[in-house]
């Protein structure tokens, strides 16, 4: 085979140079030239991949023989939920998040958890942005130098793809973490590292050494302002799955969520405590989002949200105050804020609680951030106790979805959702009213209020007596 050679293709129309231009010639497109290794295969190579071409038949789905991959646990529980019950072998894998959130830290604990497994055999901590003497201090404060983890993580020193894959070969490791992809390099290229066509031809490379051997590989890639992940969006279409981690720098719980995931679901979330030991398993998720003020307080309550197959209750916090301009303020920290705007227009148009003139604050307490619907009831209420001033009695709970009509609609598992807030403690859940008259199963300690539109959910939840069960809510006036 030839030998390979850089080009600089162009990404809108494909036409290659020999050299970088801000502008393609072809297609006068600017800034889409891309340096690209291109190898250029003999006319033998290319009689030999027409001659696979046409003797090659398809196989039948059916009659593919199912392939014994047993998954890889990390010793993680909550790392190896997201991922779908494991580390599958020969799976290319990205982790991004922002500067400091703990993905050396998290990926350390997870190379260790893997040594330490039956079978796991040895794991290949490929570094390009640390020393070994540096990597070794970070395993000490965790506590890792013991044991098998001391012994089976190898720590590698190394920017070179070439190299990194030449060593991953030699001592056949169950696991290669590349720390980070942006720092990684390909001799047939001239381009900096972290540039784009550095950064995808290595992943190229990486995910040969992924598939053809069967070994897993772990990319640590970083996050620019947007919060996307650096490089090229195809780097997130080469790898298998996509894991993110979130949460804000200096609190202290973490979200381990799934954007992609070929080998399992994309709903599951890890929750993790950054701890003096590292990132620590929340031992109960479902109350680590609770916020403890001391008592009720006016445009506050607790909401039970769905995380795929987990529950979580998260307090809706909301501020409503006179404005002191002319345009009034609506900010939103881990709602979505069309939203936000959409609820405000309902509130005044169907409840009567008009907030025109108000200055508007919405916040999920501890740093968690939902896009699903079903918060919108019990943001509803937090804006409308904010508003009269009124705190909704503590121990209840409210979940549902508001339509522009002031309707509410019901949710997906709704009756998991609240045998979670019984669990936990809480005496009394405002929900929509099923309308195709189903009845809702009887759920032990939780009395359940079910309300048909918003203005009647605002009366039940700011009521002074709370309806007994079974009793019609009052309407409204005004």
């Amino acid at each position: 085979m030839a030998r390979p050679q850089s080009r600089f293709v162009c990404q809108s129309c494909g036409e290659s140079f020999l050299r970088w231009e801000g502008q393609c010639r072809a297609c006068d497109g600017w800034n889409t030239l891309v340096e690209t290794v291109v190898r250029e295969t003999t006319r033998t190579e290319r009689a030999i991949a027409r001659g696979a071409t046409t003797a090659g038949v398809g196989e039948p789905l059916a009659g593919i023989a199912e392939a014994d991959m047993p998954r890889l646990h990390l010793g993680i529980d909550e790392l190896d939920r997201v991922l779908g019950g494991g580390l599958v072998p020969g799976s290319l894998v990205l982790v991004g998040g922002e500067p400091g959130i703990g993905k050396s830290t998290l990926l350390l604990q997870a190379a260790a958890g893997l040594a330490r497994t039956d079978g796991g055999g040895t794991v290949l901590y490929a570094t390009g942005e640390e020393s070994p003497g540096q990597v070794r201090l970070r395993a000490a404060r965790l506590g890792l130098l013991s044991g098998p983890a001391g012994e089976r993580v190898r720590v590698l020193a190394e920017h070179d793809v070439g190299r990194i894959v030449e060593t991953a070969r030699e001592q056949r490791p169950g696991l290669v973490v590349v720390d980070s992809i942006q720092t990684a390099t390909v001799d047939d290229l001239d381009g900096a590292a972290g540039s784009v066509g550095q950064v995808r031809e290595s992943t190229l490379r990486l995910m040969d050494l992924a598939k053809g051997d069967g070994i897993a590989v772990i990319l640590v890639g970083h996050v620019t302002k947007d919060g996307s992940i650096a490089g090229p969006k195809t780097l997130e279409h080469l790898v298998d799955a996509v894991i993110s981690i979130e949460g804000e720098r200096y609190a202290a719980l973490r979200l381990v969520r799934a954007t992609k995931n070929r080998f399992g679901s994309t709903d599951e979330v890890g929750v993790f405590e950054m701890a003096e030991a590292g990132l620590l398993e929340v031992s109960d998720p479902a109350r680590a989002f609770l916020a403890d003020h001391g008592g009720s307080a006016p445009g506050s309550i607790v909401a039970p949200t769905l995380e795929g197959s987990r529950p979580l209750l998260v307090e809706v916090q909301a501020l409503v105050s006179p404005t002191g301009f002319g345009n009034p303020s609506r900010k939103a920290s881990g709602l979505d804020p069309n939203r936000l705007s959409l609820l405000i227009a309902v509130l005044g148009r169907r409840a009567g609680i008009g907030l025109g003139s108000h200055d508007v604050y919405a916040n999920l307490a501890g740093g968690l951030s939902v896009a699903e619907p079903a918060l919108d009831l019990p943001l509803a209420l937090a804006l409308a106790s904010s508003s009269r001033d009124r705190p909704i009695p503590p121990g209840t709970v409210a979940i549902g979805e508001v339509g522009l009509l002031g309707e509410l609609r019901t949710v997906v598992g709704l009756e998991r959702r609240l045998r979670e807030a019984a669990r936990l403690g809480f005496g009394r859940a405002i929900v929509p009213r099923p309308s195709s008259g189903a009845t809702l199963a009887a759920i032990d300690g939780l009395e359940v209020t079910q309300v048909a539109t918003l203005r009647e959910a605002i009366e039940a939840a700011l009521a002074d007596r709370p309806p007994a069960r079974g009793e019609a809510v009052p309407a409204m006036l005004g």
